[in-house]
């Protein structure tokens, strides 16, 4: 009786993520193992960053999981859904998409994608206040003011 509860608890415990229950995955597995997924429902998540770009009915956009970015082909209704892009100025909002994967997709030329058939939203993004510091303002100001002041030296030096 303890064999079986050992042997069950091993492959419970090693072997159910692999199974994928619903669980996201990273795209550092996706790409190692693309030939493992291809044309498999894949569930991963990461940061919209860049752009929407918008085609007819469908729209791009890329998800970065923090390693990789990953292309996801989506219904122009869902990506309505994507309020902020990551950039220097915004936090992306954090998406989880559930779709067909793609290691070399025939109908986007040959690029590795998701074709999600759901987003949700994980987390709102948001707009990037740049802060500046002082010190290093300062720094630079008298940085710059001693450098000008070489140069007038060296120039009423030179005369």
């Amino acid at each position: 009786m303890k064999k079986n509860f050992c042997a069950i608890l091993f492959l419970f415990l090693f072997l159910s993520p692999r199974l994928g229950f619903g669980q996201p995955i990273s795209s550092t597995e996706l790409i190692n193992k693309a030939k493992e997924y291809d044309n498999k429902t894949v569930t991963y998540s990461g940061e919209a960053v860049g752009d929407v770009m918008r085609r007819g009915e469908f729209a791009w956009v890329n998800a970065f999981d923090g390693v990789s970015a990953i292309g996801i082909w989506l219904s122009e209704d869902k990506a309505k859904g994507i309020n902020f892009t990551g950039s220097f100025k915004s936090a992306g909002d954090i998406i989880e998409v559930e779709g067909v994967f793609h290691r070399a997709c025939k109908e986007h030329g040959g690029d590795l994608d998701i074709h999600a058939a759901s987003l949700k939203k994980i987390k709102d993004g948001s707009v990037v206040r740049e802060v500046v510091n002082k010190r290093k303002r300062i720094t630079t100001l008298i940085l710059l003011g001693v450098l000008c002041l070489a140069l007038i030296w060296t120039q009423l030096k030179i005369k």
